[in-house]
């Protein structure tokens, strides 16, 4: 991992508070590591990966004691008044406060049209847009006591270049887009609230049904000007620029490599 952030000298009990829904592994276990190395007390949430989370939290508890703490949870869980309270006081009672809340997990696959039902309309939903809305609603009042921000994992294709055959997924995260953009002005001054947008930063995995071949992988790479599939530390840098940027509310950042600007919508 790039050690390049300034190291932050604080008192345990001093040092702010991140949670990171879906940071088991992949792009949400890099913002956790990162973060933790920036001096902050870090909660991994997790659906079913808790092994992968526990054992996260046990490498950086390992390294600074009682800076790491695990909750798992399935955020369907909003759609109860009494588990959505149960779940943010978790929340607060594993370090007392909360700081930087980041919305990272996220339910990905196709929906050919003529193939969309309720359940997957319901299931990207949720993960997309619904639970980052009364997420960050429920926690807002910890964050206004410390002054603190409010970080959406979004994606490039949530404005106006749609990706082929992801019809749902795209309208979700389009209103993720525009959950970030209302929050802002309601949540201002107390809570900044900020999106950032990836590009190709980490591949499907081999295992998974959205595994991507060779050649796939060399046409992908040849779209985006950078001429490389970016890294969960990029993504990762971002949000802990936007955590500390206080004078930033609003607004989406793109962290694709400048894919945006070459990609014309599609399945390329």
């Amino acid at each position: 991992m790039d050690t390049t952030f300034e190291t932050i000298t604080l008192k345990n009990d001093e040092m702010p508070v991140m949670l990171v829904t879906g940071s088991a592994k992949r792009i949400g276990a890099a913002i956790i590591q990162a973060a933790h190395y920036q001096g902050y007390r870090v909660i991994i949430h997790c659906r079913q990966s808790v092994q992968q989370a526990q054992a996260l939290a046990a490498k950086l508890n390992t390294a600074r004691e009682h800076s790491a703490a695990v909750i798992a949870a399935d955020l369907s869980l909003i759609n109860d008044v009494d588990l959505l309270e149960q779940f943010v006081q978790k929340i607060i009672h594993a370090f007392g406060r909360l700081d930087v809340l980041v919305h990272n997990a996220s339910r990905f696959y196709p929906t050919p049209l003529s193939t969309i039902d309720h359940n997957h309309w319901d299931e990207l939903f949720l993960s997309n847009a619904k639970a980052p809305l009364f997420l960050s609603q429920a926690l807002l009042p910890y964050l206004k006591r410390y002054q603190g921000c409010i970080i959406s994992l979004l994606d490039i294709h949530a404005q106006d270049k749609p990706f082929e055959h992801y019809t749902v997924y795209n309208m979700a995260k389009a209103a993720h887009q525009m959950l970030v953009q209302s929050l802002a002005l309601e949540a201002a001054p107390d809570v900044r609230v900020n999106g950032i947008a990836p590009g190709v930063n980490i591949l499907p995995d081999n295992s998974s049904d959205q595994a991507i071949d060779h050649q796939q992988q060399r046409r992908i790479i040849n779209s985006i000007p950078m001429q490389r599939i970016g890294t969960p530390e990029d993504i990762a840098h971002t949000v802990l620029f936007l955590a500390k940027a206080s004078y930033i509310t609003g607004e989406v950042i793109n962290v694709d490599g400048g894919r945006r600007l070459t990609l014309a919508g599609g399945s390329d």
